[in-house]
């Protein structure tokens, strides 16, 4: 089981792409949407369309 760095939640699929999109591709420690939404001081939500975006243009990152 997979948790974020920051809060402890558990992880999914779309948590560890978009950790590894937006910060680094090598990562080993990830962070759930919330805490990167923190991070990098947007919405949950603008997240969420990036990760269908990211998904529509063929980013293995999100299966």
């Amino acid at each position: 089981m997979t948790v974020c760095k920051k809060c402890g939640r558990e992880l999914d699929g779309n948590d560890i792409g978009l950790t590894k999109k937006l910060i680094n591709r090598g990562a080993v420690e990830y962070f759930c949407i919330d805490c990167l939404a923190d991070r990098f001081n947007c919405s949950r939500e603008l997240l969420e369309k990036k990760i269908e975006q990211f998904r529509a243009s063929g980013c293995a990152l999100f299966p």
